[in-house]
């Protein structure tokens, strides 16, 4: 048969750490499992700056020859756009000069982001990344709040992509590392900057101890503010595994993340989760009984404490990888036919891919 090779075309990769960074990287890995191979058109290898306000992000000035050069070395059966960025907008306007049919993926609220720091107003925003989009067969998005939330804002054909993470990995913690701190322990992974909204958790009033992972612009400042917590910055493998096992309750304070995907990390380790009603963590939680959802979040804090670990575990377990996988190339079957049709033309013809079991 074959494996069926899909270029995704990314401005988010590492050294960023982020939920996109994480997310594609582990779909790649689960790839092979599933007769498919993911390929990566990222920043590397392009002219870069610094990105304002997010130094660590490095934004590429990708020539439309080195694509289109890398694209046909490549010779992707399929396309698949997760970021709005010069790269993504580069692969975009290949296909679209092309006639190559892509998808793409909603990921992070922009036009959010963007208010949160310049005058820039969201119906502005709203319409450029609608037009991006709209381009392509469909929009992925992570939950079915947002997929409505994009079709009343003018989005075509959004589908829903359902999240997974490594269960088995999260859930290998070992117990113990805060057994010097004050009980009980409050844990909140994020990028530490303002649009994650840290601040709120930092301010409720909780007994015991608050401890932030990760690292971003606004970590000085906040750490300046909140000396009594505790700021760990970014951890990964085995001592994440284990600082989200050794917590009592995962607190996740953003109000404008379009799903979270630490909340899936937090509960796949036996961590109830405590954060605002807001969708994303609601889309996750609702009709769980892992978390606890409140417009108080230090009073849906205390709350968590009493959820049970083992039903944030079960719970998990639904969410793995190659479920995620699945509901990826279930997204990316729909526009085959005409991907073949579009892509004969460049003797790129794709092999089938057969129903999953």
């Amino acid at each position: 048969m074959g494996t069926f090779r899909i270029l995704i075309a990314t401005d988010a990769w590492a050294p960023q750490v982020n939920g996109v960074v994480r997310t594609l990287e582990a779909l790649a890995a689960e790839a092979p499992s599933h007769n498919v191979e993911i390929v990566f058109l990222t920043p590397d290898g392009f002219p870069a700056i610094a990105m304002p306000s997010y130094p660590e992000i490095k934004l590429a000035f990708p020539h439309p020859a080195r694509i289109a050069a890398r694209i046909e070395a490549l010779r992707p059966h399929a396309f698949h756009i997760a970021t709005e960025g010069p790269v993504g907008m580069a692969v975009r306007h290949y296909c679209l000069r092309n006639r190559l049919p892509f998808t793409t993926c909603y990921h992070t609220r922009y036009p959010e982001y963007v208010a949160a720091r310049w005058p820039v107003p969201r119906a502005l925003s709203y319409a450029v990344l609608r037009r991006f989009h709209n381009a392509g067969q469909g929009t992925m998005v992570a939950t079915a709040t947002l997929a409505q939330e994009l079709k009343l804002r003018g989005f075509k054909q959004v589908l829903q992509w359902q999240r997974g993470v490594d269960v088995a990995a999260f859930s290998s913690g070992r117990h113990g590392l805060f057994d010097h701190l004050p009980k009980p322990v409050f844990l909140c992974v994020a990028r530490v900057a303002i649009e994650k909204n840290i601040e709120a958790f930092l301010k409720s009033d909780l007994p015991g101890s608050k401890i932030v992972v990760g690292d971003g612009p606004a970590r000085d400042d906040l750490q300046n503010a909140f000396p009594n917590a505790h700021f760990l910055g970014f951890r990964s493998g085995q001592n994440l595994y284990d600082i989200y096992t050794s917590a009592d309750v995962f607190v996740f304070p953003s109000l404008t993340d379009t799903y979270g995907l630490v909340v899936l990390e937090a509960l796949a380790a036996g961590l109830p989760v405590a954060a605002f009603p807001v969708a994303g963590p609601r889309d996750i939680l609702e009709g769980s009984g892992c978390g606890v959802l409140d417009i108080d979040l230090g009073k849906a804090a205390c709350a968590a404490l009493s959820i049970s670990r083992e039903r944030c575990r079960s719970f998990a377990a639904k969410h793995s990888l190659a479920a995620s996988m699945e509901s990826f190339i279930d997204n990316i079957r729909q526009g085959q036919a005409a991907d073949n049709k579009a892509r004969s033309e460049f003797g790129w013809a794709a092999p089938e891919l057969l129903p999953w079991p």
